[in-house]
């Protein structure tokens, strides 16, 4: 249930690393090769035995076309809807579509063939699992919640405006803020409006995308409802990759260039500083009021492939198979992963002070936690104090 502030502070902060860490993470990688071989991604649907039942259908937002919200390729955004029952009828959990990001026309353009670029692409059906999951023993806090599952399909972690589009002959949609606004006031118009409590959450780029609209989510719900946001695998870190370059930071650039993103950033991070700069969340949380928690692995997998050792960055060879698999590194490469892992929790410094946040930050090496049972709450799951990511939580 949704307590009045996070409980859970199972952090990692003061645990010596080394052997400790490095069995937790070898775990972690066990369970990710489990779960990858039902999931390859978090938009697709379990290989296993499936009634119809479970599956949750995908609905297109018809009121969207009005407001000029589309998808890149201009197709209607879409999501995912579940009605709650019982005591939690009037509970309302939103998870928004993870997926990386474009930043450029090219990459844009490619983007819009598939399904995080247009609806046309989309599954029909997708099965819920984990925090989305209506099985009282996987998801035991939000099982009988009304659960949104948002489609991503604008590539700019939902905040693009289409004063950025580019009219050169390529059609491309950056309506990203309007998706979200339009989703938003279609929910509210199906109940959302008279929740009692609500849970905006969302993976990757769609965590990152959970911070960015978090306190705008706060807003359009009654003061008398109880209202957080978790962002999972969303805290994306600034941080140079192993060659010295700013990788990362010069993909966010381009990024928000391209879309516009700087009119969704906190106005008080774009005014002091260049506004890409605060595309990371260790910028976007100083601003965020709501009570925000954080689920993110200090291994990220995604991020150690694209942020800390990039493609551009394996070329020679020497970091091809450690970054594939933690297990083929060598003394100096583990050191090199420890001291990325010390730097996510020097960028979350400052938030663990806070009184309406928490976080549970594993060693595990994988990429989003919330929509998989054996990571979101089973007796495989990671644990830090016996405690799972999804227990105790006080979400």
């Amino acid at each position: 249930m949704v307590n009045h502030r996070l409980s859970l502070r199972a952090f990692l902060w003061r645990r010596a690393c080394a052997k400790r860490d490095w069995a937790i993470v070898a775990v972690c990688v066990a369970l990710l090769l489990f779960a990858l071989t039902f999931v390859f991604d978090d938009g697709a649907i379990s290989t296993d035995l499936t009634s119809a039942d479970d599956l949750v259908p995908l609905t297109l937002l018809r009121n969207a076309k009005s407001t000029g919200a589309f998808c890149l390729d201009g197709s209607l955004p879409a999501y995912h809807f579940q009605k709650g029952f019982g005591s939690g009828a009037d509970n309302w959990l939103l998870h928004i579509e993870g997926g990386g990001w474009c930043n450029t026309i090219e990459k844009c353009s490619y983007r819009k063939t598939t399904a995080l670029g247009s609806s046309d692409h989309m599954e029909r059906f997708v099965k819920f699992a984990g925090i989305l999951s209506r099985d009282p023993s996987q998801n035991p806090d939000f099982f009988n919640w009304n659960k949104v599952k948002i489609r991503y399909c604008d590539g700019a972690s939902l905040a693009g405006h289409p004063e950025s589009e580019l009219k050169n002959g390529t059609r491309l949609f950056f309506r990203g803020q309007l998706i979200w606004e339009a989703v938003m006031n279609e929910l509210l118009s199906l109940g959302l409006s008279k929740a009692k409590q609500a849970l905006l959450s969302g993976c990757s780029a769609g965590g990152l995308a959970t911070l960015i609209h978090c306190d705008d989510f706060r807003d359009f719900l009654p003061n008398s409802a109880t209202v957080k946001c978790l962002a999972d695998a969303g805290f994306f870190l600034d941080e140079l990759d192993v060659l010295g370059n700013h990788t990362i930071q010069s993909f966010y650039h381009d990024v928000v260039s391209l879309q516009g993103v700087s009119k969704s950033l906190p106005k008080d991070c774009v005014d002091i500083m260049e506004s890409s700069k605060c595309f990371f969340p260790q910028e976007i949380i100083k601003n965020v009021k709501t009570p925000l928690f954080i689920v993110n692995p200090a291994y990220d997998f995604w991020q150690i492939q694209n942020i800390l050792v990039p493609d551009a960055s394996v070329s020679d060879g020497y970091w091809k198979r450690c970054r594939l698999n933690i297990h083929n590194c060598n003394p100096n490469q583990i050191e090199i992963l420890q001291g990325f892992r010390g730097s996510l929790l020097k960028a979350l410094g400052e938030f663990q002070q806070t009184k309406d946040g928490g976080m549970f930050i594993n060693s595990c090496f994988i990429h989003c936690q919330t929509l998989v049972a054996d990571t979101w709450h089973s007796l495989s799951s990671p644990r830090i104090n016996n405690k799972v990511s999804s227990s105790d939580s006080g979400i």
